[in-house]
């Protein structure tokens, strides 16, 4: 019997505290039922100043979601503090400053990406559509996160990419300029007029569709090879994949029909080159 009072105590203990904790468990509703509608107008608010600014859209996103989580913060003590009043704002604070470093410790790679997403967010260096490449990964940038980039690739395979990568490594930026220098390597035969061939290859290529010949072109004899001298020819066309390769083909295109012209041979390698592995070559005797 003495269980069962003992029991019956608790339960009558319990229904007390609860009765009595509950105008304090309403309030505590109410201020979170605020702090929503706080947290919705003013996540609007900041969405509608910031989208008259220039930022990229993901960078405004962080402001808005940093506006609503700060937001969310103040409401959440705000009720905790009304519904336990022996718990201070001071005590609170120590006991989220402490989780936040255990929580820090264990997503250290999450934080580490949300941090890389920010800077990179903020440096607007690396835009959307850009084609970059890092670290064996090349392509077109898609969607840039908090936490990863999503690259395209120019065979259209999706890499997701962590954003601390692209951070902490070298990035090449290929259309960060509308324009991009492009080259090739040309042979022509000993005996040719060095003079006269890079002249004819220089206008070739500056009438070639799509170079930009106010920026130059240059041709420079490059090495003794084993059947030519090569001769190296650079000029600048469009930075996107496409436009180089489209560039690139009507450079090749062009530079050939001029050495034709000009009967300038373009040779080919020594025979001892071209055999492929388990061809043999005639015995010559004597």
């Amino acid at each position: 019997m003495n269980y069962i009072q003992t029991l019956q105590a608790q339960l009558h203990s319990m229904a007390t505290g609860f009765v009595a904790a509950l105008p304090g468990v309403v309030i505590a509703l109410a201020i979170l039922l605020v702090t929503w509608i706080v947290a919705r107008f003013a996540s609007r608010i900041a969405d509608l100043l910031i989208g008259r600014t220039d930022i990229r859209l993901s960078l405004r996103d962080l402001f808005t979601t940093l506006v609503r989580v700060a937001i969310w913060l103040i409401g959440i003590m705000l009720a905790s503090v009304v519904v336990m009043p022996g718990l201070t704002p001071a005590s609170l604070l120590a006991g989220l400053g402490i989780g936040a470093v255990a929580i820090g410790f264990a997503f250290q790679d999450i934080f580490e990406n949300f941090f890389a997403g920010v800077l990179i967010m903020v440096r607007e260096k690396m835009r959307i559509g850009d084609i970059i490449e890092c670290e064996g990964i090349k392509g077109r940038v898609e969607h840039i996160t908090l936490r990863e980039t999503h690259v395209r690739s120019l065979s259209n395979e999706l890499t997701i990419v962590p954003n601390s990568m692209l951070f902490k490594n070298p990035v090449r930026i290929l259309t960060d300029d509308d324009l991009r220098r492009h080259e090739v390597i040309v042979g022509v035969s000993y005996d040719t007029n060095l003079d006269r061939a890079a002249e004819v290859i220089r206008r070739a290529v500056e009438k070639a569709e799509g170079v930009e010949a106010t920026r130059g072109v240059d041709v420079f004899a490059q090495e003794f090879a084993s059947s030519s001298i090569d001769m190296l020819v650079r000029w600048w066309a469009g930075s996107t994949p496409k436009a180089g390769w489209e560039s690139r083909d009507r450079v090749v295109r062009a530079i050939k029909r001029a050495l034709d012209e000009a009967d300038i041979e373009i040779p080919f390698p020594y025979i001892t080159h071209t055999f492929k592995e388990g061809v043999k070559l005639p015995r010559c005797d004597g």
